[in-house]
């Protein structure tokens, strides 16, 4: 067996966090984690914290579907040159640097916000923000793909996972501490200059190659057989179709070409893996809230210590897909993340005892944390280079679809049920994606390692 082929050594799996494209992910994955808790979570906390009804705050996590649809808009951000950003920065970092813009706007929006006096006003700024960030998340995941070779990109997705989390902690326990001290309007204030780290990022790292757009339409047989058809046509029309066609048609008749009946099989598998934490995430800090725990305390507990227990997670999904493979680790990814929300109901069944709080937010970090590690991994591996930014976000806004939709009713199950049967109810959710994860992981097709592991022994 070649050293391909074999489990790579510890040092090897760890000398890989030394490259440039690795540590870049660290400042970027701060970057998209910023913004997330932002209109999300630290949002729900702030609401709940003004007194506004738990169903209405339970409906606020629809925001997060703007997450599950940037399908949508992707092929416009994956093709599309913005004028003077384009042609200055490059495509990923033109892109980038307006999505950025666009959550730093929405930030300062709703710190000039009472959401007493304008819930609405406070959805159309949380809006702007999602939408900055899911355009950002675009980008980000095609520059990730495009930086650098395949077996490089779990070390650069547990980075990004890291500093992801670093993000969030900004978010999370930063912006509950400024409020707890301060008031919320600083708090959200404080999270747009943070912004900033985002945008000196994208300033100081290069562009990532690819080819120019027409080199890559001209390649394609569906962008060449119409420019055929439509000889003698305006000129502005067939450029215009043969730019749809290879940004919208080619990106996914691609996927279904390279796997055909198993695209659909990975595409439910992507929907369902993180269904179970998904969908009970609104409810968390209303949880914690209700039980009577202080805004300190879960910002002490839930948010410093849990993001550390994420970025920990994060580094052992990483170091454990080099060195044993991407299939084994899916697995064991889908499980701990489901039966992790049996913790939570525990809690909601004890109440307010904060050494089992520190144990939930443990167990959960460190599942999430190194689900999502290996699933960016997994991922990653099905997209083509040469739609990068198109295949992936389609693939990641499918995996927060199903937990986003479900999550919208997860406090009009709170109201009628009570948070226990609630957080039982989102473990059962979990389970199919165990056994999805199972039967992809035994297919060689779709694990290449493990077939050349077989044809090698």
């Amino acid at each position: 067996m070649t050293r391909s082929l074999a489990r790579r050594s510890w040092r090897d799996a760890l000398t890989v966090y030394l490259q440039a494209p690795v540590i870049t992910m660290l400042f970027l994955g701060f970057s998209a984690g910023l913004p997330f808790l932002l209109v999300f979570s630290t949002l729900t906390a702030w609401l709940r914290d003004v007194d506004i009804e738990v169903a209405a705050i339970g409906f606020f996590s629809w925001i997060g579907i703007l997450y599950s649809i940037k399908f949508f808009w992707a092929p416009v951000v994956d093709r599309l040159p913005l004028p003077g950003l384009t042609r200055l920065f490059g495509q990923r970092r033109g892109w980038m640097l307006l999505a950025q813009a666009m959550i730093a706007a929405g930030l300062v929006g709703l710190a000039y916000t009472d959401p007493r006096a304008g819930l609405a006003a406070i959805a159309g700024f949380a809006l702007l923000v999602a939408f900055g960030s899911a355009t950002q998340d675009i980008v980000i995941d095609a520059f990730r793909i495009e930086s650098a070779e395949e077996e490089v990109q779990a070390a650069m997705a547990s980075t990004y996972i890291i500093g992801y989390r670093g993000g969030l902690l900004a978010a999370g326990a930063g912006a509950l501490y400024v409020a707890d001290l301060a008031s919320w309007h600083w708090a959200y204030l404080t999270m747009a200059c943070l912004v900033g780290v985002g945008m000196l990022t994208v300033l100081l790292r290069p562009e990532p190659p690819r080819s120019p757009l027409g080199i890559q339409l001209i390649h394609e047989p569906r962008v060449r057989a119409f420019l055929r058809a439509s000889r003698g046509r305006a000129r502005l029309w067939r450029r215009l179709g043969a730019w749809s066609i290879g940004a919208v048609v080619c990106p996914f008749t691609d996927f279904f070409s390279r796997y055909g009946r198993r695209a659909l099989w990975l595409l439910v598998f992507i929907g369902i893996y993180r269904i179970s934490d998904l969908s009970m995430a609104a409810m968390a800090n209303p949880l914690y809230i209700d039980l009577g725990f202080t805004l300190s305390q879960i910002a002490n507990v839930t948010k410093v210590f849990g993001i550390l227990m994420s970025i920990a997670g994060g580094i052992v999904g990483g170091l454990l897909v080099v060195r044993y493979g991407i299939g084994p680790m899916l697995i064991g990814g889908a499980l701990i993340v489901a039966l992790t929300n049996l913790l939570f109901a525990v809690l909601a069944l004890i109440g307010a005892e904060l050494p089992m709080l520190v144990i939930t937010i443990m167990g959960d970090n460190l599942a999430n944390g190194l689900a999502s590690t290996v699933f960016i991994a997994f991922l990653s591996s099905l997209t083509s280079r040469a739609y990068t930014a198109t295949q992936y976000a389609l693939f990641s806004s499918l995996m927060t679809l199903p937990g986003k939709f479900i999550g919208g009713f997860s406090g009009m199950v709170v109201a009628e049920q009570g948070y226990m049967v609630f957080f039982l109810l989102a473990a059962l959710m979990g389970l199919p994606a165990v056994w999805l994860a199972w039967r992809i992981s035994r297919d060689p097709q779709l694990m290449p390692d493990r077939g050349q592991v077989m044809e090698a022994g």
